[in-house]
C-alpha cells in the first residue's frame, strides 16, 4: 500500500466559460452554448456546456463541426475579461487556504494542503469548503479531486463531474484506477495512446504488469513514468505561482557519440517524446532548448523562441536540427548527453492558445 506522504486537492471548475456565460445570461441555461464564435467562420470551440457535450462538441473543434453536431447550440464569442474576472475571484479564496497553489489554466489548480491555513487534518473538508465558497462567491460550481499526489487528484476530479467531490486513498487507489485506460495517464496523448495499445497495453492494470525497462525501450525515458504513474507514484511537487514550469527528456549515451545521422535520430526522438508529452497535458510551448553535454562533462544549452506556441514534433526538430548543427560543436567533439526542454507553456484554454488553433485550422 502507498504510504500518504502529502494531501494534494486538485479544483476543476466546470465547464467555465460557458458556466459564466450562463451565469450572466439567465436565458442561456439549460441550453447548449458554444464559446468559440461563428460557425460561418474559421472560429474554435475554448468550450462547451455540458449541454453541449452530450452532442460530442468538444474544446479546440471548428465551429462549423459543432454546428454540424448541436444545430441548435448557441454560439457566442469570447469574453475573457469576464473569465479573468471569475478566475481572480476563484484564486482568491484558494489562497485562504494555503499558498501552494499550481494554476493550471484560469479554471484549474492543484493545492498541497499538508500544511493549510485553515489547521484543518481533513483534506476532503477542505475541498467541501472550497467548492461551496467557490459557488457563494462566484455562482459557479467546480468538482475537486483529493488523494496523495497530483496525478490521482487529477484523477479523481474528472470522475464525477459535474459538481463532483471525489476521494482516493491508498485503499481505493487500484479499483479506481486500473480498470481506467491508458490514455488517462498524465503525459499520453493520442499518439502515444496508439503506441501502447499496438504492445497491448490497453488499461492501466496492463501497464502496470510491464517491465519498466520494457517501456523505456518503447518510449524512451516517458516509459518508465508512465509505469509509475499506473502504481500510483508521482513525486511532482506543487509549484507554486511564479515557479517556472517546463518538461523535458533527455538522453545519456553509454558511449560518446560522434556520429552526426546517429545524434540526429536521437534529437528527431527526443523532440517526438517532448510533443507527446506536451499534447498529453493539453499544453504549447513558446520557447525550446537544446542541451548538450560533451565528453569531458562540459554542457552548453542553445534556445528558440517561436512567435506561436507550439506542440508539433517535426517543427521542433526542424528548428532544433538546426541549432545542434550550427550552434554546437556536434560531429567534431564527441557527445556524451543530449536533451530537450519546452519552457512558456501555455495551456489549451488561454487566449494565445486559441490564436494558435485558429492558424493551425
Amino acid at each position: 500500500m502507498v504510504p500518504i506522504t502529502r494531501k494534494i486537492i486538485h479544483v476543476d471548475m466546470d465547464a467555465f466559460y460557458a458556466s459564466v456565460e450562463q451565469r450572466d445570461r439567465p436565458e442561456l441555461r439549460g441550453r447548449p452554448v458554444i464559446v468559440g464564435g461563428s460557425p460561418e467562420s474559421r472560429a474554435v470551440v475554448c468550450a462547451a456546456s455540458y449541454e453541449a457535450r452530450k452532442f460530442g462538441v468538444r474544446s479546440a473543434m471548428s465551429c462549423s463541426e459543432a454546428k454540424r453536431r448541436c444545430p441548435q447550440g448557441v454560439f457566442i464569442s469570447p469574453r475573457f475579461s469576464a473569465y479573468s474576472q471569475a478566475s481572480d475571484q476563484v484564486m482568491e479564496i484558494l489562497k485562504t487556504v494555503t499558498d501552494r497553489i499550481e494554476p493550471l489554466s484560469l479554471d484549474e489548480a492543484y493545492l498541497d494542503v499538508t500544511e493549510n491555513k485553515l489547521g484543518e487534518k481533513s483534506a476532503t473538508r477542505i475541498a467541501q469548503y472550497l467548492k461551496q465558497a467557490i459557488f457563494e462567491k462566484t455562482q459557479l460550481r467546480a468538482s475537486a479531486g483529493v488523494s496523495f499526489n497530483k496525478f490521482l487528484a487529477k484523477i479523481a476530479s474528472d470522475l464525477k463531474k459535474p459538481d463532483g467531490l471525489v476521494v482516493i486513498t491508498p485503499r481505493e487507489m487500484d479499483a479506481i484506477l486500473l480498470p481506467l485506460p491508458v490514455d488517462r495517464l498524465w503525459g499520453v496523448g493520442k499518439k502515444t495512446s496508439e503506441r501502447l495499445q499496438a504492445l497491448g497495453y490497453h488499461t492501466i492494470a496492463d501497464l502496470r504488469k510491464a517491465s519498466p525497462d520494457h517501456l523505456r525501450e518503447e518510449l524512451g525515458s516517458m516509459g518508465p513514468f508512465f509505469w509509475e504513474l499506473s502504481n500510483g507514484i508521482d513525486d511532482r511537487e506543487v509549484e507554486s505561482e511564479g515557479e517556472s514550469k517546463s518538461c523535458g527528456t533527455e538522453r545519456t549515451f553509454d558511449e560518446d557519440l560522434l556520429s552526426v545521422p546517429e545524434l540526429l535520430v536521437v534529437l528527431e526522438e527526443l523532440c517526438a517524446e517532448i510533443a507527446e508529452e506536451l499534447e498529453g497535458r493539453s499544453w504549447f510551448a513558446l520557447t525550446f532548448t537544446l542541451k548538450v553535454k560533451y565528453f569531458d562533462f562540459k554542457q552548453i544549452t542553445r534556445s528558440i523562441t517561436f512567435s506561436i506556441p507550439t506542440d508539433q514534433a517535426d517543427f521542433i526538430f526542424q528548428h532544433l536540427k538546426t541549432l545542434l548543427m550550427e550552434k554546437t560543436e556536434i560531429g567534431r567533439t564527441p557527445i556524451r548527453l543530449l536533451g530537450v526542454s519546452a519552457s512558456g507553456l501555455i495551456r489549451e484554454n488561454d487566449p494565445l492558445q486559441l490564436f494558435f488553433e485558429f492558424m493551425r485550422i
